[in-house]
């Protein structure tokens, strides 16, 4: 199997990640006026909940599964046999899983139908097979067939979610609409695996293995789903949660836009690499590709905070002023998380150094689980925000001291301060112009599109040669 196109599957896989994130990203206007924040408070929290099982159930393969498949991928009879026993193992803990969720939602009451549809994405954890095509870089096959189904799902909820007594209705939509894509993907897998025997005394390894993934999967859970569990245990305002979902809404898709896609690329082509052992080749993907993702980062960092007063009422509508105050405590995440990220996607899961991420996780996320229980009683879900923030930060740092001049400070700043100060500019451009009275819509569009061009502008005369390196480099690939 030849390598694949590095600049075809980052395009690929950037629309893959932003697949993800749209179907509510384009439905969040509507819902949010049409089902109201209780009802989306209810599903942030029910779900939050449900996310442990899945995470239990997956374990640690998503990302064990896509570095054992990309070091195998020359040898057909190797991978299929990998696939077929890492499967087994996902749908041997999945099953197990949905014992325990049963025997969980028979006492639930309040929310008891949620819960019930919230079952399907237990049976999509199952059945999830990204990782194998991920590890053969072949990004593709886990867009196309599930674009159709995502769009599907836009219009079912657009047609049939009408009011809030629909608030379960949408939710089947939206899980069942992601168990399909799941399905979808199980159509071409003849194409790159044979039958082959199943080597049963393999399965004890790779469950083993897959638990040391999970490790540091369960501990990021901590400041992800666990802080919408806080807010509605401590506050009990599904109001609450809902700013908070819809505010970490944006902030996923700015991620997908920032890094995940080209994580998800290059993390498989690093993998690949390490096994050739061509570390020089290693350290400059890392350093080109972190230039760019702190390209597009700072931009959306300070582009949030100075647009969010004008976008959060023309996106989501009047009442959901607090999300304004989320989205801008949050912005400063796209940054700090693009950094351990890219560090955790092309370095230490590539090199086999799980064990050792999972600590600084695990660090962050007792941080993280510390200050909720400080924050969230004083500053709801703000406080929750504030707490996710420094968590990050200290993963972050950690990542960077111990990376092994992989990536360090002095090159971070070397290629930080120009784009800093095309933020701070773009910022004050954006700020200065939203004083100006005029209709909302067309305020965020001009908004969006000088501080665009302030920001680019900025970094073209301070010869910033990110996106034309990064360019560059995927042209090559």
């Amino acid at each position: 199997m030849d390598n694949p196109s590095i600049k075809k599957n980052v395009i690929i896989s950037t629309l893959y990640q932003i697949l993800l994130v749209i179907t509510p990203l384009i439905t969040a206007p509507y819902i949010s006026r049409v089902i109201g924040a209780d009802g989306i408070g209810a599903y942030s929290y029910t779900s939050s909940i449900q996310v442990y099982f899945s995470l239990f159930a997956a374990l640690g393969t998503a990302e064990y599964g896509l570095r054992e498949i990309s070091r195998a991928r020359m040898n057909v009879e190797k991978r299929s046999r990998l696939f077929w026993e890492i499967e087994l193992v996902s749908v041997l803990t999945s099953v197990f899983i949905l014992l325990l969720w049963g025997i969980f939602i028979c006492f639930q009451h309040q929310y008891f139908t949620m819960y019930l549809i919230l079952t399907l994405n237990i049976f999509n954890t199952m059945l999830d097979i990204s990782w194998f095509f991920n590890g053969l870089e072949q990004f593709q096959y886990t867009v196309t067939k599930n674009a159709i189904v995502k769009v599907v799902g836009v219009v079912l909820i657009l047609l049939f979610v009408k009011s809030p007594k629909d608030t379960d209705l949408y939710v089947f939509i939206m899980t069942a609409s992601t168990l399909l894509g799941t399905m979808s993907m199980w159509l071409s897998l003849h194409k790159f695996v044979i039958k082959t025997k199943i080597n049963l005394s393999s399965l004890k390894k790779h469950f083993r293995e897959t638990e040391i993934y999970f490790i540091p999967t369960i501990a990021t859970s901590i400041y992800t789903s666990m802080d919408k569990t806080l807010i509605g245990l401590i506050t009990h305002s599904a109001a609450e949660n809902a700013y908070y979902e819809q505010a970490t809404k944006i902030i996923n898709l700015v991620k997908a836009l920032t890094f995940t896609s080209v994580n998800a690329v290059l993390g498989a082509r690093i993998s690949f690499l390490f096994f050739q052992e061509k570390y020089s080749e290693i350290k400059k993907n890392i350093h080109l590709s972190i230039d760019y993702v702190m390209f597009i980062g700072v931009g959306i960092c300070f582009g949030l905070i100075s647009i969010s007063n004008t976008f959060v009422p023309v996106f989501f509508g009047s009442g959901w002023g607090k999300v304004v105050l989320i989205l801008q405590l949050f912005s400063p995440q796209v940054i700090i998380i693009g950094i351990s990220n890219c560090l955790g996607s092309q370095y230490y899961t590539p090199a086999g150094l799980r064990k050792k991420s999972a600590m600084y996780i695990i660090i962050g996320a007792i941080v993280n689980l510390i200050l909720n229980l400080i924050l969230i009683p004083k500053f709801a879900s703000a406080g929750a925000t504030f707490a996710s923030i420094i968590a990050e930060l200290t993963i972050s740092i950690l990542y960077l001291k111990n990376s092994d001049g992989y990536l360090d400070i002095k090159f971070l700043g070397h290629i930080l301060w120009k784009k800093v100060i095309a933020g701070i500019l773009m910022c004050l451009v954006i700020i200065l112009y939203g004083f100006w009275n005029q209709p909302d819509i067309i305020k965020l569009f001009i908004q969006f599109l000088t501080g665009s061009l302030t920001y680019i502008l900025t970094l073209f005369v301070l010869k910033d040669n990110s996106l034309k390196l990064f360019l560059k480099f995927l042209h090559r690939g």
